[in-house]
């Protein structure tokens, strides 16, 4: 797996928040990262919450409440400035607790969870900003690395059986059921971990995008290992 700092063609390191929302894509640069070494105990906020289902948001009031140690509650303070930051930005973040995502098994030749490669999509111009603060972390992939998978033959074959009717509809059908946006990973392509306590912001699939979306996955959790993600 390749690491952020030794990407320079796709991802753009910032430092500090302002040239991360406002440094635009551009060429082959869809991911741009405020590179942050992050102080504080994530992990004692992950262990201070109950978590009874896969996937659980957090509201900054159960964080305020939560009783933590001198590193805990500089855990606390860096997760709810991001929060209050991207709010003011006009976004929408949520903080998640995952245990694990649900997997998609309707197709097994064709998983649509989001293990497998995608992008993101809008009708509107926006982009997709994330953090990992504990666990294992999110890939990015060089969009020259993966082919989209309603153009594999093989897949596209399985597609219009599943389709089963005229050819008329069939595009509209796989954009309808999500297939256009997930691609498959070349034998040899080398994903890039975007790393702890990074900011990262990601290009998506809009109208007006000037840029290749960023293809990118949830990693595949390891037994007993929760993960604090910030997503929007």
């Amino acid at each position: 797996m390749m690491n952020l700092y030794h990407t320079k063609n796709q991802i753009q390191c910032v430092s500090n928040f302002q040239d991360l929302v406002s440094t635009p894509f551009h060429g082959e640069v869809n991911a741009i990262c405020w590179t942050r070494k992050l102080t504080g105990d994530f992990s004692e906020i992950v262990k201070k919450i109950e978590l009874n289902e896969n996937i659980a948001a957090l509201d900054p009031k159960e964080l305020i409440e939560l009783q933590l140690s001198e590193q805990g509650q500089l855990a606390r303070d860096i997760i709810l400035s991001d929060l209050k930051i991207l709010k003011a930005h006009g976004a929408s973040p949520t903080l998640n607790l995952i245990k694990c995502y649900d997997r998609d098994d309707s197709y097994p030749f064709f998983p649509t969870d989001v293990y497998s490669f995608h992008v993101d999509k809008s009708p509107i111009p926006t982009d997709t900003f994330l953090c990992t603060y504990h666990g294992d972390t999110s890939e990015i992939l060089p969009n020259s690395q993966a082919t989209q998978k309603v153009l594999v033959p093989k897949i596209r074959a399985e597609l219009k059986k599943l389709y089963g009717a005229s050819v008329d509809g069939f595009e509209s059908f796989l954009t309808e059921y999500f297939f256009d946006l997930h691609y498959q990973a070349a034998p040899n392509a080398e994903p890039i971990s975007l790393g702890l306590g990074h900011l990262c912001k990601l290009a998506i699939d809009h109208p007006e995008s000037q840029v290749a979306p960023c293809l990118h996955r949830a990693p595949k959790e390891k037994a007993g290992q929760y993960r604090l993600l910030l997503i929007c």
